[in-house]
């Protein structure tokens, strides 16, 4: 079970954009984050990139002239719009809105900025594609950079065929850095937290009345492994259950455990085993924002607030 699953969000094109789209041996190498300091510029401007035109104001629609096809050999990066907000470094968490065309044919890919909305991504080799982490990390909040990305940083040889892009297409990017997502924390779940049976098929019984406002996490018991980090990847077992219906709708006991990022899960989920040790078993109430989101038209859980059983096996 991985990305696509219940347990994560990776949606449209977001989903071509994190780092397992490509199979591993056509990932694009890792960028230096071990020699390079976390707010380094990965990318510098070149040809490329200072030939494309971009008008518009930060989070409208922006207009992009350049001639195609325009090719590279390793990624370009140039500042459009220069904020002095927050520098985005390595592992953080951005919320950012995208436009993407085709650099062999000019035609657009997607446009999340004209659309209004914004994606959230983790700026790390392990979470998106190389030639992403090159045009955000160093960015600074509040403004808009654009970029060509070559294939050798994207999807390599074989492409994207859903979005149109052939293994000999280099990409032209827009990106507005809208913030950075600072981590939250749990409280303490004291009162009402519900009766849990542990074993191989474990029983989470829900107290009687209205699903907690708050992100509530109960450590029922701790374990004296290693602390969980947000990059880690983590190995665990976990049971979902709808405050709503009362009901598992999800869980890996009975198949086997996951292993992920810890950062790669939703919100709430995330901010539970983040700082915890591995060992330990948690029990984690998640209001529908830190979740799923309030719409349940957008997700089949969307709406729901959702309790889940988790023992965290591992970290690497």
């Amino acid at each position: 079970m991985r990305k696509t699953a219940t347990l994560f969000v990776a949606l449209g094109l977001v989903a071509g954009l994190t780092a397992c789209a490509a199979p591993a041996e056509k990932a694009p190498p890792a960028a230096e984050e071990s020699t390079a300091g976390s707010t380094d510029c990965l990318a510098t401007n070149g040809s490329g990139s200072d030939a494309i035109t971009v008008g518009g104001e930060f989070g409208a629609a922006p207009t992009v002239e350049f001639d195609f096809p325009v090719t590279v050999t390793e990624t370009e990066r140039t500042v459009v719009l220069e904020a002095e907000g927050d520098v985005v470094a390595s592992g953080d968490s951005i919320s950012t809105g995208f436009a993407m065309y085709n650099g062999t044919t000019g035609e657009e890919i997607s446009n999340s900025i004209a659309e209004g909305q914004a994606a959230e991504l983790v700026v790390s080799n392990e979470q998106i594609l190389a030639g992403l982490v090159n045009v955000l990390q160093c960015s600074t909040v509040g403004s808009r950079v654009v970029a060509v990305i070559p294939p050798s940083d994207l999807w390599g040889e074989q492409g994207y065929a859903d979005l149109g892009v052939g293994g000999e297409d280099s990409v032209v990017m827009v990106a507005d850095i809208v913030e950075i997502v600072r981590p939250f924390e749990t409280v303490d779940w004291t009162e009402n937290v519900p009766e849990v049976e542990l074993g191989d098929a474990p029983v989470v019984t829900l107290p009687d009345g209205d699903a907690p406002a708050e992100l509530l996490l109960n450590v029922i018991e701790e374990g004296d492994g290693a602390v969980v980090e947000a990059e880690d990847q983590v190995t665990l077992d976990y049971q979902g259950t709808s405050w709503e219906t009362g009901e598992v709708f999800d869980q890996s006991y009975g198949k086997q455990p996951i292993t992920l990022a810890a950062n790669g899960f939703v919100k709430g989920f995330t901010a539970a085993l983040v700082g915890q040790k591995v060992g330990s078993t948690l029990l984690v109430s998640i209001p529908p924002e830190f979740a799923y989101g309030a719409d349940p038209a957008a997700h089949q859980l969307g709406g729901q607030s959702l309790a889940f059983l988790i023992e965290i096996r591992d970290v690497a």
